[in-house]
């Protein structure tokens, strides 16, 4: 790595001391013969405005571009300028392009990370009735990616009910009704499919946060967290012969095409998994 990298990248969020991002986005330039720095920006226990200072001064020094992640998606996208509808109608980013010093754009490759790990895993199976925990950052790009899939139904179930509910109103449309739900045990009833879009299962964060006993025997589950690789609930859904898709794979597919905005540049996606 030269001191002087072409592209200049970041990760604005809270905790995030063990995110591997800098390693994917790294070695990912080594692949396509570019320099690439990464750098985390961890703005736990700080004040209530560092975020919005930290972003301005990302753009200020000459940063190409910042992953958002935990817990400001949602409040990145009510500063940062949207030009995607789809993009806008989710309400979180995840993904921040600086043009001229100041963040001129904002994507979200959650979105389309989680459709590329779905489909990669699951091909054109529909995802049937889907329980949703947690209606944040995550699960918003979640719930709009799985109406694409062809969700018959998406029960969302988040500790803020309100939450909840804004996500089902916002987000319902022809594609798949979204229904907020006063339990997690309501959510899951029935269930075809279930996505973790909550924090809990991360090493800051451990547990499950589906309760075993309602659980059931769903076909599909899917966790946005990935540090653990391997989480409670995702070992508990497949001993009960669940098909998983790993948090990882989220990771992997969302750094992918954020490598692509960033740089303008396509990694050989064997090549980046194998390194």
């Amino acid at each position: 790595m030269t001191s002087n990298p072409e592209f200049r990248l970041g990760l604005i969020g809270d905790g995030i001391g063990r995110s591997s991002a800098p390693r994917l986005h790294e070695l990912a330039g080594r692949i396509v013969g570019r320099s690439v720095s990464y750098t985390r920006f961890d703005l736990d226990g700080l004040t209530d405005t560092s975020f919005e200072e930290t972003l301005a001064a990302c753009g200020r020094e000459g940063l190409a571009g910042v992953n958002v992640t935990h817990p400001y998606k949602e409040r990145a996208a009510r500063i940062v300028p949207i030009q995607d509808p789809r993009v806008r109608r989710i309400g979180a980013i995840n993904t921040v392009l600086f043009r001229d010093g100041v963040p001129a754009e904002g994507h979200n490759t959650d979105h389309s990370g989680f459709v590329a790990a779905y489909r990669v895993q699951m091909g054109d199976a529909r995802p049937g009735a889907v329980a949703l925990v947690g209606a944040g950052g995550v699960g918003r790009p979640i719930a709009v990616g799985l109406g694409e899939l062809g969700a018959e139904e998406i029960r969302v179930f988040d500790i803020d009910p309100e939450r909840a509910a804004r996500l089902a109103a916002e987000l319902t449309t022809g594609e798949a009704p979204v229904r907020a739900c006063a339990s997690v045990e309501e959510a899951l009833d029935g269930a075809a499919g279930i996505a973790n879009a909550s924090p809990i299962g991360m090493y800051r964060y451990p547990g499950n946060p589906v309760p075993e006993a309602a659980m059931g025997r769903p076909r599909w589950v899917f966790d946005a967290v990935y540090t653990p690789r391997d989480t409670e609930f995702t070992l508990a859904a497949a001993a009960r012969g669940a098909e998983v898709i790993s948090g990882y794979e989220l990771f992997f597919w969302q750094g992918v095409h954020a490598f692509r905005l960033f740089t303008g540049l396509e990694v050989e996606r064997d090549a980046l998994r194998a390194a």
